[in-house]
């Protein structure tokens, strides 16, 4: 039951977060002012992640920071929750994740997403979506950003894995930037029923880049690599039903 009144407030404060903050951004999208955008995108997450810490009791404990380089990169993670939409908008200075097209005819949203140099891509496109997420993630990483993929193309379970999409080894191909691999358990908190959230320690690990691999061998150095962080980070490595034992679970000092 508490789960269910949680995950409640939050979407409650969601809907009222993105719709405050998506009309004050009309401005923003009017002037066509591409580094505003990124910054409030920036807020807008940070608020997001607040009313989950606050709403849910999730604490967030992101470990291996100094594994990300300056400069751009390719940042390879797991993807679990909608929290993975939203961690990275902070943690890297200048980020730009390769979503699906879907998402940008989200109203308000949407257009923002866009504008803030976010990347979509058409799932359906065939090669010619291919070759213009390539040429996108191309032209961010000379702009010096990080770039964010779910090599999966879906969600999944804690310790569930889906293949891995040819994609990044294109993108892997035309990258002269780091491959850093991400491990998460976000789907025991944020799991994929919108109405439940859990309270615990939100763990995000992120690994040394990669050496440098090319080809179909990337897709087994990725899992390895994944493979090795969940068993340091003691994460799931089995497939775990996103559902809490919310009697065992300590309490969140929320203001850690």
């Amino acid at each position: 039951m508490m789960s269910l009144i949680r995950g409640t407030l939050f979407n409650l404060y969601l809907v009222i977060l993105t719709l405050i903050m998506g009309i004050i951004a009309f401005p923003i999208r009017f002037l066509n002012r591409r580094d505003a955008a990124l910054s409030y995108a920036k807020l807008w997450s940070r608020a997001v992640l607040w009313g989950l810490r606050i709403l849910c009791g999730v604490r967030i404990v992101i470990s291996g920071r100094e594994n990300l380089p300056d400069g751009p990169a390719l940042i390879a993670s797991q993807h679990q929750s909608f929290f993975d939409g939203f961690v990275w908008m902070n943690t890297v200075p200048l980020p730009a994740y390769v979503i699906k097209k879907e998402l940008t005819s989200i109203p308000l949203v949407g257009p923002m997403l866009v504008l803030s140099g976010m990347i979509p891509v058409n799932r359906s496109g065939g090669s010619q979506a291919l070759r213009g997420m390539m040429d996108a993630v191309g032209r961010a990483q000379a702009a010096g950003r990080q770039i964010i993929i779910f090599p999966e193309g879906t969600r999944t379970l804690p310790g569930q894995r889906a293949p891995l999409q040819n994609g990044v080894i294109a993108l892997a191909r035309q990258a002269s930037s780091p491959i850093i691999p991400v491990v998460t358990n976000s789907g025991l908190f944020w799991p994929h029923s919108p109405w439940r959230k859990y309270p615990g320690t939100l763990k995000v690990a992120i690994g040394a880049p990669l050496p440098p691999t090319k080809g179909r061998e990337l897709i087994p150095a990725i899992n390895a690599a994944w493979d090795q962080l969940c068993t340091e980070h003691e994460l799931p490595r089995e497939p775990v039903e996103n559902l809490v034992d919310e009697k065992n679970i300590p309490c969140i000092d929320s203001t850690s």
